[in-house]
Formats: structure tokens, sequence, C-alpha cells
């Protein structure tokens, strides 16, 4: 790729105010992207970062001020972008294409990685190939997007869009659900990427993913640009420390807060009940020839929470949904939650109902258009969206929960109007309004930034150490890691090519 004039714009905001859902926002938002500029953008939650990204799409229309942008973003696919909500249509299109096979007869047919790979405008087999030994995407090319984990869906969205030979190809979080070796490899990828001539930018809310080749940083806060230069003089301003200005309530704080709640957090079974609430004998799971589960013995008891850590691809996500009713497999595994055995009669809902979920898979299946405080009430009645009427009680709990996660402002904001990050919180005070004897967290701080990741982890420690509620977490940053986890299971790569487990106590 030849070089470019450095001094050239790319893009030009000349005080742009742009208009989400009949409500103004980035207002007179000033910034030049100048050719071979590599940029960061960072700030809260709720800041501006991803709707500032679809203003550079042309998906959010800007009512005062001028865009700019050079005559080749006008291009087919030469803007890629990789985001949480590339992912959402990217499912809600393969759950349509599940229920025309459905009716069609073709309940076995599912839409490949490599099939997804190639549906972008002139596929190139080169391309591709590159792609795919960059990424490391050999062993999941075959499965079906609608059954990847959460890191695998990642490796596989970076991967189709760099399949469209972008001119600017910008990442939202690429890094979310990746374990320690992917993100490192991607941190080198970007790099790469940049050194080729690629123009980068990069949403985080962790500064340690921010590659050495990006050059200048963008903060929003408030949904107005708060600073913005060479990353150097950024990262070493004052200006950072008044970015994420709101202080995390520390785990007394919160407990307080739980003490003085009328809410009853107890549930049906006492803390020293025999029963296990999951026991797993022998318990195998593959698609085809690849074997994701083999052999697992496991037994999780009452009054203990445990960890699951492993790498991308190990099982960790399928674990997950044998226990929340939510894989076909279970029935064909010798598997007890609660002290039944599955398939016995029990409904799924039955089991949902002493479950409390939050996961990036659940989120993109929630796409109900409602308020927050209706999310949350959904939790009494595990459902998607809100069917009937909720009593002054339950009222009374979303409420206190939402006040827990400091969003009572957002209360009656629609759900598909909120940042993705807070989105992934109101999900866990729905998961906590009822209670649940069993709170399963698949890397629930995902999206969250500095602050609220501290909020989370004080109240998930609080939920562990407090209530009768036991808690399995998931997650690929060991000092994420709530005090309240007393046992890990750990998957290890063995040397045919599976995964081992192994069981600590903490």
């Amino acid at each position: 790729m030849q070089n470019r004039n450095n001094q050239q714009p790319l893009v030009i905001l000349d005080q742009i105010t742009a208009i989400v859902r009949g409500r103004q926002m980035l207002a007179d938002t000033s910034w030049v992207i100048h050719q071979n500029q590599n940029w960061a953008i960072i700030g809260p939650n709720g800041s501006g970062k991803s709707s500032l990204s679809r203003v550079l799409l042309g998906e959010i229309p800007v009512c005062c001020g001028t865009m700019t942008r050079d005559p080749e973003l006008f291009l087919p696919g030469k803007i890629s972008y990789v985001s949480f909500d590339t992912q959402k249509r990217l499912i809600k299109r393969e759950i349509v294409e599940d229920t025309a096979r459905y009716y069609k007869g073709n309940i076995d047919e599912v839409t490949t990685v490599q099939q997804a790979m190639h549906m972008v405008d002139d596929p190139n087999q080169s391309l591709f190939q590159r792609t795919v030994e960059q990424l490391e995407m050999h062993a999941i090319l075959d499965r079906g997007i609608g059954v990847l984990s959460n890191g695998e869906m990642r490796k596989f969205l970076i991967g189709r869009g760099m399949m469209k030979s972008p001119r600017l190809l910008i990442l939202d979080e690429p890094f979310d659900g990746l374990d320690i070796t992917a993100r490192k490899k991607f941190l080198e990828l970007i790099n790469r990427l940049m050194d080729q001539n690629l123009q980068i930018l990069l949403i985080t809310h962790r500064f340690e993913e921010i590659p050495d080749n990006i050059s200048h940083m963008l903060c929003l806060k408030d949904c107005k640009v708060f600073a913005q230069g060479k990353k150097e003089e950024i990262l070493t301003s004052h200006l950072i420390s008044h970015l994420y200005d709101s202080v995390p309530l520390s785990l007394d704080a919160i407990s307080s807060r739980m003490e003085k709640s009328p809410t009853d957090f107890s549930n049906d079974l006492s803390e020293n009940h025999p029963t296990p609430l999951v026991e797993m004998k022998n318990v195998t799971v593959k698609y085809g020839e690849s074997i994701v589960l083999n052999q697992l013995n496991w037994t999780m008891k009452t009054g203990e929470n445990w960890a699951i850590v492993g790498p991308n691809g190990a099982g960790k996500s399928t674990l997950l949904r044998l226990i929340a009713a939510d894989h076909l497999q279970a029935y064909s595994n010798e598997i007890y939650l609660f002290g039944k055995r599955r398939g016995t009669g029990e409904s799924v809902w039955e089991i949902k109902k002493q479950i409390g979920l939050v996961s990036a898979e659940f989120q993109i299946r929630y796409q109900s258009q409602i308020t927050v405080r209706q999310v949350v009430l959904s939790g009494f009645f595990d459902s998607i969206g809100i069917y009937q009427a909720s009593s002054r009680e339950q009222h009374q709990i979303a409420k206190q929960w939402i006040e827990k996660l400091n969003m009572t402002d957002k209360m009656d904001r629609p759900f598909d109007q909120i940042s993705q990050g807070e989105q992934r919180m109101v999900l866990l005070a729905r998961a906590m309004v009822k209670s649940p004897l069993l709170l399963i967290l698949d890397e629930p701080c995902q999206g969250l930034d500095y602050t609220n990741r501290q909020l989370i982890l004080s109240l998930i420690d609080s939920v562990g150490q407090r209530t009768s509620t036991n808690v399995l977490y998931v997650s690929h940053h060991a000092e994420e890691t709530p005090a309240c986890i007393n046992h890990v299971l750990c998957f290890e790569p063995a040397s045919n090519g599976s995964y081992s487990v192994r069981c600590n106590q903490q």
C-alpha cells in the first residue's frame, strides 16, 4: 500500500451535533483524523464512544455542523466496524435463518465461520488464507457461528472485518472475551496492521490494551469531547485523572446498602443443605468429530463460589450453557441440577427459576425494546421482555437493585438506548432480583469502565459472601476475581489437543 501524506485529513468533524433516536448527542464536536494517524477513543460508559463511531460510518445523522470524509471512504467496505453491535446483528440474522431452516426441515444446517467470512464483496482467497493464519482461526472454520464462544466470536468478527480490505478499521472493545495469550497476539496484530498503513480507531476501557502504534487519543465525557491530542501528551496529562471522576463504592458500602434493604435475600435451600447444586459425571460434548468437553467430572456444592478459568475454546461457555438449560446435549449426559437429573421430567423453566445469568450471549439475545426498569422486572419471570403485571413489592426490589448500580437516572430509558456496558449492569440487576440460588456470571465486567468494574466486583463479592446465592464466575482477567471465590475449575491444554480439568480450593 502506498504511503500517504500524513498531513492530509481523512475525516473532519466541524462542530457537529448528532441525533440518536430523537436525542442530541456529541454537541459541538470538532475532530480531525489525518492520514497515518491511529487513534484510541476512551471515556466512561455512556460517554458517546460508540455513537461517535457510527457517526463516522454514516449510520447516525448529523443535525448541526459538517462532516467531511476522504472520497475513498465512501466506497463500499472502506470503513469496517467491529463491535458488540456487529455481533448482535449477526446473531439476530442467524436466528432468523435458523427459523427458516426449521420450517424447511434443514434443522442440522448452520452458517459456518468459513461461509460467513466469504459473505463480503469480492472474496479474495489469498486474503482469506492470510487472515486465517494471522488470527489462528483454523480450528473454528467449520463451526457454526451460533455456537462460538465469546472469544472465538471476537476472532471471527475481526477476521470478517479484515476481509473487506478496509481503509479505516474501527475496533470497538476488540479484546473483550479474549484470553491473555489471544490479547497479546491481537496487540501484535493491530500494531502490524498499522505498520501496513491500515488506519485504526480503537475504542477501549483499558489503557493496557492501547497498542504502541496508536499515535493519538480522544477522550469523551458526558457525550462531549473532554480532551484530545498525541497519546503521550494525553496519558501524562492531569486531565486523564478527571476523566473517570466518580468513586466506586466499597464492599462495606455495598453491603450496608443490601443490609438496609427490605429485600429478602434468602431462598428455599439453606447454606448447609447437602444437595449439590451441580453434579456432572463423565460429561462429553462434541460437534461432529470436534470434542469440546471430554468426560468432565465436577461437583459444585451449596456454599461454594467457583471461578472457571481457561483459554478461549476450552469449553467454558459450553459448560455454562449445560448448567443454564440452554444446551441440548445436557439430555445425553449424566447431569444433576439442584438434586434432579436433567431429562427426568423437570422443565427448563423450573431450572431457570433457580438461576440468574449474565453473559455476552444472553445480552445479544435480549433485544426487547423496553425500559431499563422493565428489563430488571423481567428477571422475576425469566422472560425476554415483560408480559405480565408486576407487584408493588417486585417494583420496589427492582428499584433497589437499579439504585445499587447507580443507574437511577436511566431507570425509564429504553434498554436499547443505553451503552453496551450499561446494559451489562442492568442484566446483573435482572439476574439478582429473584435472589437466585445460583448466579452465573460470564465475563460480567466486559465493556465496563474502571469505576463500574469496581462497583460490579464489590457487588458480586457482597452477594457471594453475605447472601445465600452461590456464584459461578468466568473471566479472562485474573485481577478481576471477586474475593468471595473459594474454588477454581481450571481448563488446561492436554497432549491430545483437548483440555483436562483441574479443581483447586482458594
